[in-house]
């Protein structure tokens, strides 16, 4: 397939692992597509989560590849652009105090009333993010084995998502990642995010390739697909480098 005018990343179990630097390969391999195409990343982490996952990894690319790069934390309620050595925030939103509040509560609340609360973890439960509140089962910074045994089947996740959601009907409840539930004001998920990335960079999304692990019905890549975006889904993050090295005629090392 020719190379899209942008191509698109969800960023955990897509670019890396979840919660963990991007490796080496998947580095080798993004740094090149930056040379040919625009990029974007947009996910329900944090920009700290950008900052700890991609960008810390990106010191060996030159600042005009970089200006590629197109980053759309926390579903697209927030938009980062290189410019002038730095990353530029052009605008950011966020929860009001009311639904920080009530999210917070219903969060914990039905958690603990489904035993879902742990008493051992590895970081933050609840997660602030501004524009965005997220549970984490076994907190932010949970190994990625941990979090695959906690719920396989994404039952207990799906189970929390339901409960706070009728708790919360004015608000968007949505399963995360592998043991996460994020909170946003009704109509953010990745479809704002993917509406916003064309309103902002002029590329109209018929242009575009969304590249997931999780476009099932019941993932937080999916209404990208509703959409109607072209989408590409991939099973974790080296089925992305293999589908890029296979897109940009790249060979994996021996």
């Amino acid at each position: 397939m020719p190379i899209p005018t942008l191509i698109a990343f969800d960023l955990d179990d897509t670019l890396a692992p979840s919660k963990s630097p991007i490796d080496e390969r998947m580095l080798a391999v993004f740094a090149r597509l930056l040379e040919r195409t625009s990029v974007a990343v947009i996910s329900g982490g944090n920009f700290e989560q950008f900052e700890t996952q991609l960008l810390s990894r990106l010191d060996g690319i030159d600042e005009t590849t970089l200006e590629r790069l197109h980053l759309l934390p926390t579903c697209g309620t927030r938009y980062e652009h290189r410019a002038d050595g730095g990353w530029l925030t052009v605008y950011q939103e966020h929860l009001g105090p009311v639904e920080r509040d009530a999210a917070v509560a219903a969060l914990r609340e039905e958690a603990e009333r489904l035993g879902l609360w742990e008493s051992e973890t590895w970081g933050e439960i609840i997660e602030d993010r501004g524009s965005q509140v997220t549970f984490s089962a076994l907190g932010q910074r949970a190994p990625v084995a941990a979090k695959q045994a906690w719920d396989p089947d994404g039952s207990k996740k799906n189970a929390l998502r339901a409960a706070v959601a009728e708790r919360l009907p004015e608000l968007e409840v949505r399963s995360g990642g592998s043991t996460s539930v994020d909170i946003t004001r009704r109509g953010i998920d990745k479809a704002y995010g993917m509406r916003k990335l064309a309103e902002q960079t002029g590329i109209p999304l018929d242009d575009m390739l969304f590249v997931g692990d999780r476009l099932d019905p019941e993932g937080n890549d999916y209404p990208v697909k509703a959409l109607g975006v072209r989408c590409r889904a991939v099973a974790d993050w080296e089925d992305t480098a293999e589908f890029l090295e296979g897109l940009l005629s790249v060979r994996s090392p021996a």
